[in-house]
Formats: structure tokens, sequence, C-alpha cells
């Protein structure tokens, strides 16, 4: 087995050279496994070993070429979010001292020895400190997460989806999965960019027989199209709790050929942990569990001493084995440590759990405050520094309100008097959109408990009861209202109406966010139409 990532994909080089590798309908561009080598060797030309090199490339072949060549040159390459605010990406690149992919006509360099512990690549999260924190992810990682693939089978000649942001880590199973393989990479549209009827239409007008698919995403098109992953052999779903009841109506509805649920933090590469789902697998379960490690991955449940706990009994869980990131760039961290009891690297995921009767790890929420939403992880306190340096407050705290697609961040800011519109806009200059809170509380001053800390409780039973009041909503909800009227063309829309129970779909969600933008000046994106649990909750989340 190769002990490097791109020397996985050149084994199908010489095995299957005319095979396809990479396609994109969209475009029309089909590159074979040696067209594929020869123009990553061009990209490989322009890099130096040791170099980390950025790219900032949507989806796309270009991509893909460029990925393979950094490699193959002995550098690492570190994926931007192409959507991301520029003030972010300069904060990362000058965190990373990434230098830009240089376009060379050189002669491909010969091969550069790379080992299993140099870096692959280098992907970005959210950080506590106010600053993203780059994950530096090895070759062994990655060779381990594509080559022991229990969770996921893939055989050479299938068609493998590419729809992941590449500066999400899902792209890394997705891409490196399926070229180490020898399978077809097939870049897709996201969900959300076409309605579910088109999407679910596209999956199979191209054959995919593996995807994966977040689970806030999955959620969505389990609600009005349970039927549409039939014609997968492969959907893996992850990055936030699982629905049962979204779950079992996909199975319910003949589901793909095996549906299951992926656990792992970025530090972990992708995948730590998965859990077939299955009717008899679910059987008596009130959650869907994270499951049984990969192979070659130990998954541990610690107490504050580091000591197993035992089964039943709620723990740290900590990831060990080879998937395990080299740390974080230029930084040490209490979350990578040793296993006191075999010497191991451990990372503490910081996530709450414990083990079932089965032997499966089930998750029960979160030591800091760090969550995820959409898919996203998300280090609240970031968004906290992030709204002091955007404007003279006295105080400023998020939380996140909810669980599941309906879930939402909140902040509460004081003094009462600051000007929401302009915090939020200047917020949106330095923060991704799926860091943007979506309702706003402004209080006098913020709540502090007994022990003189801020009452975060309070809070978050301020957002909830303003979420779930029976008061209505103000002028610019009942606005938002007609708004949906007027695109899904029904009589009325009342406040418990959902969008998608009325008809809506993505495309409809884009035509509604678009006239909330105009006409009421106020952020919002299809995806919160989408994952709103109603019109009037989307109208309260606005107002």
């Amino acid at each position: 087995m190769a002990p490097n990532v791109h020397g996985l994909v050149e084994q199908w080089v010489d095995r299957t050279p005319d095979a396809v590798a990479v396609t994109d309908p969209s475009t029309g561009v089909c590159l074979s496994y040696a067209e594929l080598w020869a123009r990553s060797g061009a990209i490989a030309a322009g890099c130096r070993p040791g170099d980390l090199i950025a790219l900032r490339l949507p989806r796309s072949t270009d991509l893909v070429v460029a990925q393979l060549g950094v490699l193959r040159a002995g550098a690492a390459y570190l994926p931007i979010d192409a959507q991301a605010p520029q003030s972010r990406v300069d904060t990362i690149l000058a965190d990373s001292g990434a230098v830009e992919l240089q376009a060379a006509e050189l002669p491909v360099p010969p091969a550069v020895p790379v080992s299993g512990e140099d870096p692959c690549y280098v992907m970005y999260t959210s950080g506590s400190t106010g600053t993203p924190k780059g994950v530096v992810i090895p070759h062994r990682a990655v060779v381990r997460l594509v080559t022991r693939s229990h969770h996921c089978v893939i055989a050479p000649g299938d068609r493998c989806a590419h729809a992941a942001n590449p500066a999400f880590d899902a792209s890394t199973f997705e891409v490196w999965g399926a070229l180490a393989a020898g399978a077809t990479l097939v870049i897709m549209p996201s969900v959300l960019d076409l309605t579910i009827d088109e999407w679910a239409i596209a999956v199979r007008a191209q054959r995919l027989d593996t995807m994966f698919l977040t689970t806030s995403l999955f959620h969505l098109v389990a609600r009005t199209r349970p039927d549409a992953f039939g014609s997968l052999a492969n959907l893996v779903v992850g990055g936030e709790q699982l629905s049962l009841d979204a779950v079992r109506a996909v199975l319910d509805a003949g589901g793909p050929g095996r549906l299951v649920n992926g656990y792992g933090p970025t530090e972990a590469t992708t995948f730590a942990a998965y859990f077939d789902c299955t009717p008899s697998s679910l059987a008596g379960l009130s959650r869907v569990p994270v499951g049984f490690p990969l192979p070659d991955t130990t998954l541990a449940v610690l107490d504050d001493t580091r000591q197993p706990v035992p089964p039943g009994t709620t723990g740290e869980l900590c990831i060990g084995g080879p998937g395990v990131a080299l740390g974080y760039l230029g930084r040490t961290s209490v979350s990578f440590t040793d296993d006191p009891l075999t010497g191991s690297f451990l990372y503490r995921t910081g996530d709450l759990a414990r083990q079932l009767r089965t032997g499966a790890i089930e998750l029960l929420g979160r030591v800091d405050r760090q969550v995820k939403l959409r898919g996203f992880r998300i280090e609240l306190e970031e968004i906290e520094r992030a709204l002091l340096a955007s404007a003279p407050l006295a105080e400023a705290a998020v939380e996140k309100i909810g669980d599941g697609p309906t879930a939402f961040l909140a902040a509460f800011v004081s003094p009462a008097t600051v000007d929401i519109d302009s915090l939020s806009a200047r917020l949106a200059l330095d923060l991704p959109a799926y860091m943007l809170p979506a309702r706003w509380i402004t209080l006098d001053e913020l709540p502090f408990g007994p022990t003189g800390k801020l009452d975060r409780a309070r809070l978050r039973a301020m957002a909830e009861s303003a979420q779930t009041s029976a008061a209505g909503v103000d002028h610019p909800g009942h606005a938002v209202l007609e708004i949906c009227r007027e695109v899904l063309r029904v009589p009325a829309v009342r406040p418990s109406d959902n969008f998608l129970d009325l008809g809506g779909n993505s495309l409809l969600a884009v035509q509604v966010a678009t006239r909330i933008r105009h006409r009421l000046h106020v952020r919002v994106e299809p995806a919160d139409v989408l994952l709103a649990d109603s019109c009037g909750e989307l109208a309260r989340r606005l107002a």
C-alpha cells in the first residue's frame, strides 16, 4: 500500500489509465486517470516540497487537478472557501504563511519522497481565541480514511459525488475516497443549488453510487422526498445529531443500499466512527448513535483524569489512531494529549458521550461552548469576540438555540441602544454566513448569576421564550408572511404554516430570500427559509 495519498491515485493511473477519474457534467470536462496525472504534473512543477499552497477555487475539475499536483510536489494544500469574506481569508493566509499557487510551464519534476507523517493538507476551523486555527492532517490519516473504509466501500468504476464545500473536511472523503479506489468523481451541485425534485433527478441522471450529505441537508430532502436516495448504493450523513424520524422515513421509502451515520471532527480526518442505519439496528433506540470506530481507530470515553468510565456512564469522547491530526498549525493545544494507559496520541473531542450496551457510542452534548450548526463547527466565543471588535458594546454573548434543522444562533448585546442593522452588517464582513446570528436581542445589561458569571441559561430562556411566543410578529414579520404568500401563490400564509408543507422548494426559497433582502434590507439565505420550522418562525427571526 502506498504511504501517501497521491501514490494511491498513481496505482490506478498504471492499472486503468483510460478510466474516467473526474467529470463535471455542468462544464462537460471529463478527465481520465492518465489525463488527471498529466495535468497535475504541470501543477507540481510550480510547487516546492514542504510548501503550504493556498487553493481558493470552487468545486471543480481544476481544483482536483491542483490538489493532486500539490501533493505530488511534496507540498500540502490549504483549501479556502471561495465564498468566505476577504477579511477572514486574509486572516487565514497570514496565520498559515501559505503561498499562492503559481502556474508554471516547466517539465514535470521527479517524484519527491513523501512519508505518511508529512502534511497532506491544512484545514481551518473556528477558534475559541477569536482566530481560526489550522488543523494539520498528514498523509497517513487520509490513507487510513480511504483504504480501510468499512463505513463506505467504493469499488473501481463507481461514481462518487463531490458536492461538499472544498474547505469542509467531507471533501477529503469525497475526493480521495473516489480516486484512491479507481472510481469516478462527479462534480455535483449542492441540494440548495436546485429544487429538491431537480436535485433528485440529477442524482439519478448521473448514476451516482456514493454520496455524502450534511445532516441538515439530509433532513431537508428526507422531509419532502424521502425516496430521493433510492438509486444510491451508499449514503453517508454527518455533521450533527441525526434525526431518528428522518432516517426511518427514508428507510420506509426504500432507502439507499446502505445508510450510514458518520462521525468525526476535522482533527480526526473526517470520520472516526460510523453506524449502519437499518430497521433492526435502530429498533428500541431513542437517538441515532455515532456507532463504532473505523478500522485502526480507537474511541475511548474518559473522565476528567483521562481514565475510562464504565459503559453507560457519561464522559468525554477521545479518539486515537493514525487518523488523528498532527496538531494545530503553529499552536499547542491540550486537545491533543497522550493516553495515560497506552501512551498513544489522543484527540479530546470535547463531545460528551456514553457507550451503549451494544458497544455503540452515543453523543450527549458538548464539554465546551463549541456547537454544530448545519454541519459547520462553530466556536461561539469567536463570534462574541468579533461582535466586541465590531462596535463599542458593553457586553456580547452568543448562544445556539434549539436542536436539529430548526436550530439557530442568537446574539445578546448591550447597551439596548445599539444599532443592530449596522452591527450585523459589519459582522458579515468578518464572518462567514453560517456564523451570523439569526436573532438579535438587545438588553440594558446582560444577566449574571450568583457567582458573578454570565447567566447563559437565562439568555437561552429569553430566546426560546421569544421563539415560542404566541403574540405573533411585528410589521416586518407581516411583510415576510406576505412575501411567502406571493411566492407560493396561496390565498394566505399563517405564522404556523410550514414553507415546505405549502409547496415550497429550494428554488422558491431563493425567490423569498431575494424579495426579503430587497424589501426589508435584511440578510437572509435560502437555507434559512427552508430550515425554519414555520413561516412565523422565519418572520420572528428576521424581525
